[in-house]
């Protein structure tokens, strides 16, 4: 692994670049909301033979925010074009969760990539999902943090309270090791924010978009892998998202919600490596 830095967008983006770098396959890949690269090396530790490029997102781990922008869609699509031709022209491109709106408005748009891959995609208005009111919830929270008084606002953001009932809601393993080790990722890595307006402008983002508005517009074939109790997007959702793509493949994992990355990433790279038709025994 290497750390590498890009200006983009006249920011500074920090990524990492794991596998050889004579690799017959290079992937870039797009961690979710509050999230940063860390969140994704589970899965890539089940593809040790493809090239993966894993930048943090402008405004969260370290990388800086764009100056003069607002953090929307638009524009974390339009870094993402740049940031690909910039590293990695053609790569296959990857998303999770927020992640997943990103790449899939950047490939709508534009961005040339070969196949998309997208992990616990939103494919449904996170307000309208079996935990509306929980968004709800999260809409008033972000809210009270860009109100209140800089120095409050952001502690709450950061509140290692609210984080850890974040972590419990998301989590279903059973399993107290692993659900240690989610807890501590998000306790390390989930408020690794630059600023509280970054951070509301990209949770506005989240909210108020979803891949379904871009999946009839995506050219290349597509893998969604989703969760069969992701308590953000049902899975009879992510069904239907499916069928919007004009070629698509949809594999489901049991018994996992929206963390597919942290309690069920081996299932997840080998749906990947079928996709990328990588035969597993090289991966082994």
């Amino acid at each position: 692994m290497q750390r590498r830095e890009a200006t983009v967008r006249g920011g500074i983006t920090a990524y990492w670049v794991y596998g050889p770098v004579n690799a017959e396959t290079t992937v870039i890949a797009v961690h979710g909301f509050r999230g940063e690269h860390h969140g994704l090396e589970p899965v890539l530790a089940y593809l040790p033979e493809v090239r993966v490029i894993a930048p943090d997102l402008p405004g969260f781990g370290e990388s800086a925010p764009i100056p003069g922008r607002t953090h929307d869609l638009d524009e974390y699509a339009a870094w993402l074009t740049e940031f690909a031709a910039q590293v990695a022209p053609g790569a296959i491109i990857l998303g999770h969760s927020f992640g997943s709106i990103v790449t899939s408005a950047a490939v709508a748009t534009g961005l040339a990539t070969p196949r998309l891959i997208l992990l616990n995609p939103i494919g449904a208005p996170a307000l309208e999902g079996p935990k509306g009111l929980m968004t709800r919830l999260a809409v008033l929270y972000y809210d009270l943090g860009a109100w209140l008084p800089e120095r409050l606002g952001t502690a709450l953001l950061r509140n290692r309270l609210i984080v850890r009932v974040m972590s419990i809601t998301m989590a279903k393993t059973k399993d107290a090791a692993l659900r240690r080790f989610i807890h501590d990722q998000h306790d390390t890595y989930f408020s690794r924010f630059a600023d509280r307006d970054v951070l509301r402008d990209a949770f506005v983002a989240s909210v108020s978009h979803d891949v379904r508005a871009f999946a009839p517009a995506i050219p290349v074939p597509t893998l969604l892998v989703a969760a069969q109790r992701d308590d953000i997007t049902p899975i009879e959702a992510e069904r239907t998202l499916a069928t919007l793509f004009d070629d698509a493949s949809l594999v489901e994992i049991a018994d996992v919600g929206h963390l597919i990355h942290y309690e069920t990433p081996a299932e997840a790279a080998g749906a990947i490596r079928r996709f990328l038709r990588i035969p597993v025994e090289r991966g082994r």
